[in-house]
Order: C-alpha cells, then structure tokens, then sequence
C-alpha cells in the first residue's frame, strides 16, 4: 500500500508543480488581481499554445493519476481479493 500511496504522490507533485510553474507564467495577470487560475493570454505563438495545452493535461493527470493509486487500484486489488476468497470458500 506504501509503494501505491509514493506514486500517487509523486505524480501530484510532479504535475502539480509543472501545473504551478506554467500557471505562473501564463495566467498571473498581477501580483494584486488574479493569479494562477485567469484566462489564458491570446496570440502568445505555437510553443506557447503547446506549453499551456500541456498545463491542462499536467492538470487532470496530477489529480487522476493520485485518485488512481490511493482509491482505484487499492479498491480493485481488494475487490480482486475478496472475488477469490469467495470462490475458494463455495468450492
């Protein structure tokens, strides 16, 4: 369970923070209005178009890539677990 729970971790830091340093850089309007979550700028050029298309993935892949190993693999080891031990006990 420690080893799902490290990687799940892991890919929230690591997404989230490269969801943080884009955020940073793109969508910070001022230091007193809003920061990280206003619109994304218009007409910035094609590497920067890629970078904030990658920003959205980063986004999702860090909070389902943590739901994925702290709920959905536990629950389906244990739900595995659980199918086999009910087959051992009606034989």
């Amino acid at each position: 369970m420690s080893d799902e729970f490290i990687k799940g971790f892991g890919i929230l830091t690591t997404a989230g923070l490269f969801w943080f340093i884009v955020s940073a850089w793109f969508n910070t309007e001022s230091f007193g209005g809003t920061q990280l979550i206003a619109p994304n700028p218009d007409d910035v050029g094609l590497y920067a178009d890629v970078l904030i298309g990658i920003k959205d993935v980063a986004f999702w892949f860090a909070i389902l890539g943590a739901l994925t190993f702290w709920f959905v693999i536990p629950a389906v080891r244990e739900g595995r677990r659980a199918y086999e031990d009910r087959q051992r006990n009606a034989e």
